[in-house]
């Protein structure tokens, strides 16, 4: 059963040939990864390898974990999913199920439709915070009907009140 190992700290000029050759000396690779930066084209630091035999990688890690390779020490141990729980070297049987009130026999199984299955809705994505607050807009009321309103007409200074209606147009 095949062990995938995360090899980490690696100089940014290593080969995959070299690679290929160091880690080559404990036993036959299955396969090797070794992830480039996609601006510069060079090597991001990192790489897996993954050995056919689950004694070669334990063997890995033991003698190359912390040990010098190109002038940096190199850390190595097994690789984790995203998740953070070590990958499954080999598919794991399936768990028995309990049992149920309901029975389902082989024909009902067979007739299951996936998509018509209930799907898990994903939770909404995150909105990016804005740099600055929207600054409010002034609303402007239109006058309509009768409007009150003061009018100073012969100059004296004394304003006279009066109604009228406003055209708002």
């Amino acid at each position: 059963m095949a062990v995938r190992l995360f090899i980490g700290n690696l100089s940014y000029d290593v080969t995959e040939a070299e690679l290929r050759a160091h880690f080559a000396t404990l036993g036959p690779l299955s396969t090797l990864a070794l992830p480039m930066d996609r601006d510069t084209g060079k090597p991001r630091g990192f790489a897996f390898v993954e050995f056919r035999e689950r004694a070669d990688a334990e063997e890995a890690i033991r003698r190359f974990n912390s040990q010098p390779f190109k002038g940096r020490p190199l850390a190595v141990s097994e690789a984790l999913a995203r998740d953070g729980h070590a990958r499954p070297s080999a598919p794991r049987p399936a768990a028995p199920r309990p049992p149920s009130s309901v029975a389902i026999s082989a024909e009902d199984d067979r007739d299951f439709d996936p998509a018509a299955a209930p799907r898990r809705r994903r939770p909404p994505a995150k909105r990016a915070v804005q740099a600055e607050p929207r600054r409010k807009q002034p609303i402007y009321k239109r006058a309509t009907g009768p409007v009150r309103f003061s009018i100073d007409d012969d100059g004296d200074g004394d304003e006279e009140e009066g109604r009228g209606e406003h055209d708002a147009s």
